[in-house]
This record gives structure tokens, C-alpha cells and sequence, in this order.
């Protein structure tokens, strides 16, 4: 799945995500540099001038496409917020940076991910299926997927997202019969 933001875009907009807003103390018309250097705050950038305007670019592109609206309070300061559209984009870029991660023991338990979605439905379990593959889940079904670490938050995140949570379950077992080809799969033999 290739983004369509940029590093500094996503970086912006996880950060109003993170923090709710962002305000900023407007003592300047170059209120967009200080929006920059709060969000560079905790942020390790390399050339500082170069980036705080890379980002207050950013900060005007994101403004235009209405993703973020900038309003200034009464007492002066800045106010940046996401959009509903903004909070949109969001979750499609923490579903781009969604993970599974690996456990340095395996606790011998099979996490399933069943599906039955309608055909009504089916660009959400075309997108379902892909994003499982891209997790690295081994397809052991067309529509039974599986995983040997814990995965239940960020495929319940996934069905949410796809708005498809009744059509899936998830499946912890200890056992699969003949499971050679999927511990293999893993490199857990």
C-alpha cells in the first residue's frame, strides 16, 4: 500500500491526532514557523530551517485540502485541529503503519481471523485480505488467515476502520492439525 502523504504530512497530522490540537503563541505574522517549531519540539529534524519550512508548507497544503483548520483564539494564540476529514486521514495512515509484532517466545497459541463478508461488501474484504497479507499472515483459506502472535487489537482496529466487525472472528487456538507448512512459514519448529 503506497501513501499518499508525506513523511512530514503524516508527521503533522499524528501529532494534532496525539495531542487533540496544537496551540501556539502568535507574536508574528510567521505564526505558521512557530506551528512548526512546536511541532519539531520533540521531533529529531536535520537542517532546522530547511524543515521548519518544509512543514510550514505542509501545515498550508493540509489547510487547503481542509484537513486541518487553523483558528486563532481570543487571547491571540493559535489553535490547530484536525477535520473530519483530517481525523479520516488519520486512520488511514496509523492502518498504512499497523504491525503486528513478533513475540521473542512463541506462547504456542494461533491467532485465526475468520471472515464471511457479503459481496456487498467486498472492497472492504479485498482491502481486509490485502492488509492481512501485508501483516504477513499465513492464508490458510481464502477467507481463514493466521498468525502466531497476538493480533487481536489491531484486527479489531482493521474491522472498525472497514466497518466490517460482524462479519469477523477471531480464533485463538493452541493446536492445528498438520501444521508443518505454517510453522514454516513463521520459522517456529
Amino acid at each position: 500500500m503506497k501513501s499518499r502523504y508525506g513523511e512530514i504530512t503524516k508527521e503533522i497530522l499524528l501529532t494534532v491526532a496525539l495531542t487533540g490540537m496544537i496551540v501556539v503563541a502568535s507574536t508574528s505574522p510567521y505564526f505558521l514557523t512557530n506551528i512548526a517549531r512546536a511541532i519539531m519540539k520533540n521531533k529529531k529534524y536535520g537542517e532546522k530551517k530547511a524543515t521548519e519550512r518544509k512543514i510550514a508548507r505542509s501545515l498550508m497544503r493540509l489547510r487547503e485540502k481542509r484537513l486541518i483548520i487553523i483558528q486563532e483564539k481570543e487571547d491571540g494564540n493559535f489553535v490547530v485541529k484536525a477535520t473530519v476529514g483530517g481525523k479520516k486521514v488519520i486512520e488511514e495512515i496509523n492502518i498504512e503503519n499497523l504491525e503486528i509484532k513478533k513475540q521473542s517466545v512463541w506462547d504456542k497459541k494461533w491467532r485465526m481471523v475468520a471472515f464471511d463478508i457479503p459481496d456487498h461488501r467486498k472492497n472492504a474484504r479485498d482491502a481486509l485480505r490485502e492488509k492481512l497479507k501485508e501483516l504477513k499472515f499465513y492464508q490458510f483459506q481464502k477467507s481463514l488467515f493466521i498468525c502466531p502472535y497476538p493480533c487481536e487489537r489491531e484486527i479489531q482496529f482493521l474491522c472498525e476502520f472497514f466497518d466490517i466487525t460482524s462479519f469477523v472472528n477471531i480464533i485463538i487456538a493452541e493446536k492445528i492439525h498438520n501444521d508443518i507448512k505454517v510453522r514454516a512459514r513463521f520459522n517456529i519448529l
